[in-house]
């Protein structure tokens, strides 16, 4: 079956060429889109879309969040808003609110967020355990997390639960509970910073994922600048996110990590694609919710650094799963164009996940950019550029969502 969308007036591709076509067409077929170009040389299709002359972007991946929670934080948030600070300790109360949902409830919960994202152009998502904090909790979210997102992080390592021991906990994330989990993610992460866990906790938690096969991701520089950019580097993890407080050693290591990579049109062709160093991903939502400062993504952008825009969506820092809100909030206050807005939040986020990259070969589709045979994730905004997303901000502009080549919306 094959869907032809024609009378697209911009169809930003975030490719490796950065094309932006006017008055263009795409071809589903399947899961991929097989052909790209003017509308006036489009061919046949088994059904046809009129997009009616609306822009054509790639869907969001959204390359961090924590979707395996019940309960509420709204009082933290009250209190923060009226002058408290952020610490991690929030952590606590979410944990016990989700320890006590039962699993139908815990996965209807988090079946509503993912749908709530889709409706928003949100097309490749991934989520965090880290609400469970015991062998038994961490696991049964990893479990529920895999049918649920398309990437699964293990987050033991998110808080040292109140009354514990923190080696004999780190000890635990280390050992017995990455055992039980591993079956379910793909990931791993650790929140390497004040109040959760310190440089040697979270090496320590780094290596025994590492060992255990699993990619890497860290939660630092959040609340100060501390050790979680500088292993994140050392540890050759995927990205490092939130990214507020860095110094210029900091950005010269996550610069440097990217010495070797040729860039995504030579990766694509299938060079260089062993030297992707670590994405910063910026959560420009969390530092509006937590009042911290927005992080540097024009900076980093700047001295060759690959940035990802995510939503972080979770309870009591960042409850929402608008990409689109992301994306506005970094053109108006992180000085990023649109279409480096658009990038970050469509191509960085697959970047950040590694899938940026895949072909009809293999079978691993690449997600969060435009070309044929990638997989056919797209969202059709009710304007006639993404410029609009900037322009009107929080008017709902999704018009129209394909996941894998079906019509989501």
């Amino acid at each position: 079956m094959s869907t032809l969308i024609t009378n697209i007036a911009e169809l930003m591709t975030q490719d490796a060429e950065h094309r932006v076509l006017k008055d263009a067409a795409v071809v589903i077929e399947g899961e991929r889109i097989s052909w790209i170009g003017p509308s006036s040389a489009a061919p046949a299709a088994d059904d046809a879309v009129d997009a009616g002359g609306r822009a054509l972007l790639p869907g969001w991946v959204d390359s961090h969040t924590h979707l395996i929670f019940a309960g509420d934080r709204t009082a933290e948030f009250e209190a923060r808003m009226a002058g408290e600070s952020y610490s991690a300790g929030g952590i606590a109360v979410t944990t016990g609110a989700t320890r006590d949902t039962g699993d139908f409830d815990l996965t209807r919960l988090a079946l509503g967020r993912v749908a709530e994202a889709v409706s928003q152009g949100t097309t490749y998502l991934e989520t965090k355990t880290g609400y469970g904090l015991d062998l038994e909790n961490e696991t049964r979210s990893a479990r529920i997390a895999s049918t649920v997102a398309d990437e699964v992080t293990y987050l033991g390592a998110h808080l040292v639960p109140s009354g514990v021991d923190a080696e004999e906990y780190t000890d635990l994330v280390c050992g017995p509970m990455l055992a039980a989990v591993r079956p379910y993610v793909g990931w791993a992460d650790v929140f390497c910073e004040q109040g959760a866990f310190n440089e040697e906790q979270s090496r320590r938690v780094l290596q025994a994922c590492k060992d255990a096969g699993l990619g890497l991701r860290v939660h630092g520089n959040q609340l100060g600048e501390g050790p979680g950019v500088q292993l994140a580097v050392e540890f050759g993890a995927a990205s490092v996110d939130h990214v507020n407080y860095l110094s210029a050693v900091d950005v010269e290591a996550l610069a440097g990590s990217w010495a070797g990579w040729q860039g995504p049109a030579a990766e694509a062709a299938g060079a260089g694609s062993n030297h992707r160093g670590t994405v910063a991903t910026c959560l420009p939502a969390c530092d509006l919710s937590t009042r911290q400062p927005l992080a540097p993504g024009r900076e980093l952008l700047d001295a060759g650094v690959p940035i990802a825009l995510a939503s972080n969506c979770n309870p009591g820092t960042s409850y929402t799963s608008s990409m689109a809100f992301c994306v506005t909030t970094a053109v108006l206050q992180m000085r990023l164009s649109v279409h480096e807005a658009v990038r970050a939040a469509t191509y960085g986020g697959a970047l950040a996940l590694r899938r940026e990259v895949g072909n009809d070969v293999d079978g691993e589709r690449a997600v969060g950019s435009i070309a044929v045979g990638h997989r056919a994730d797209l969202h059709l905004l009710n304007a006639p550029s993404a410029t609009h997303l900037a322009y009107r901000p929080g008017i709902p502009l999704t018009h129209a969502v394909w996941r894998a080549g079906v019509r989501a919306r």
